[in-house]
């Protein structure tokens, strides 16, 4: 009998253990989240909150449904071909289609570098009183340093660390305001268009569906060791890199309407249209006190090194793929994306006279490049040749193309207004 039941106990165990197998997965899709809580959508989402109030929130709602199904759908292709999105461009389409869309991502992961440098040199002039342009140098400095001496694991281990930073700081400042609960629920349901918003609609967009996450999530998500030529081994990836990405994309959301229910709670509430970051955390201070400022600061400067960091991933990843290779950060193109990313965006950053409006901006360039990686994904993905066995189902398809036409037909949307 005692046998008996040192036996049920070490399958219970063993059970256990198998379900927290799930946390070893967890990571991938945490690097995918930082690229939408940037300093980006920190401007998107304020000027959000406080121009329209609780409005625009079914925005972060949408665009967290399309990134998750996008999300989901290039991981796939990472799992099954052992290709990032760049590599796999290169191998199985011509070089007149690649090309030009691969050229225009680096120019897009320039423009999210610019945002995640400024949004940290914005939190350094915060917190230390540095001006922007050596906040800017320093924030590439320190992220480069990372990048270069750091090890994939530690790179994701320091990320998480850094999102619970952000997910602890939103936390904090919303208990310390009151919320129409009511008016949040309709806003994430209901959609509005109030005049005028449609520029930040689309930057909202921009900033939380990102092309070159897109690019990143099918690099990242091959670092956990599987088998690839074993349906059992691939299908166990493919299950647990859903609940990573899920779980992952839900942070994300919780976040973004944070912001923007901050703003709404407090600017929108009295009046106050926010037209710069640091006029968001000065103006906190009178309205919740110090503390509320100080962690806001805190919180963004997170932001802005962990995005940045994730942005020159992706650079290296989408400039060593048009080389048919894979990112890692010892080989010379991997090095030279990451490098024209981050030099790039700091150079421009020395000729930007509105920090605020350089952020709304590129957040809408993101949006604007996006159906173009979007369709290239999907057409790969809807592939048997590439996918083989895993290839998209004809609904899966059909969702996928439906997200790619919203996204342009919000893009020619803004071009009328």
């Amino acid at each position: 009998m005692k046998g008996i039941f040192q036996d049920l106990k070490r399958k219970d165990h063993k059970r256990y253990l198998g379900g927290l197998d799930v946390f070893k997965y967890i990571g991938p899709g945490l690097l995918v989240t930082v690229g939408f809580i940037d300093p980006g959508n920190w401007a998107s989402n304020f000027a959000a909150g406080s121009e329209f109030g609780y409005s625009l929130l079914w925005v972060v709602t949408l665009s967290t449904i399309m990134l998750i199904v996008l999300q989901h759908n290039v991981a796939h292709l990472g799992i099954v071909t052992g290709l990032c999105l760049s590599e796999a461009a290169t191998k199985y389409t011509p070089k007149w289609v690649s090309r030009p869309i691969l050229g225009t991502a680096v120019l897009a992961s320039i423009s999210t570098s610019l945002a995640e440098i400024l949004g940290g040199a914005i939190a350094l002039e915060m917190l230390l009183d540095i001006p922007i342009i050596w906040g800017a140098v320093l924030t590439t400095l320190f992220v480069s340093i990372m990048l270069f001496t750091n090890s994939y694991k530690k790179i994701e281990r320091s990320i998480i660390a850094f999102v619970s930073v952000i997910g602890l700081s939103f936390i904090y400042e919303l208990f310390l305001v009151e919320i129409d609960w009511s008016a949040a629920t309709a806003g994430w349901v209901t959609p509005a268009f109030p005049k005028g918003s449609m520029l930040i609609i689309m930057s909202v967009l921009g900033a939380v569906v990102m092309p070159h996450n897109l690019f990143l999530h099918s690099e990242v998500i091959q670092s956990h060791e599987y088998n690839k030529k074993d349906d059992a081994s691939i299908k166990k990836v493919l299950k647990y890199e859903l609940f990573d990405t899920l779980f992952s994309m839900i942070v994300g959301w919780a976040i973004n309407s944070a912001m923007i229910l901050l703003a709404a709670a407090t600017f929108f509430k009295s009046g106050i249209q926010v037209e710069e970051l640091q006029q968001a955390k000065s103006l906190l201070e009178p309205l919740l006190g110090s503390n509320a400022a100080i962690v806001f600061a805190l919180a963004l400067l997170m932001a802005g090194i962990s995005s940045t960091i994730t942005s020159g991933m992706a650079a290296g990843s989408i400039f060593a793929g048009i080389f048919g290779e894979s990112y890692h950060i010892k080989d010379s193109h991997s090095q030279l994306g990451v490098l024209l990313s981050l030099g790039i965006a700091l150079l421009l950053i020395f000729f930007i006279g509105d920090p605020f409006k350089g952020l709304i901006i590129s957040q809408m360039i993101l949006s604007i490049q996006l159906p173009f990686t979007v369709f290239l994904q999907v057409g790969l993905t809807s592939s048997r040749k590439v996918m083989g066995d895993y290839v998209n189902s004809r609904w899966s398809t059909f969702v996928l193309y439906s997200i790619a036409i919203i996204v342009s037909a919000l893009n020619i949307m803004l071009l009328f207004s």
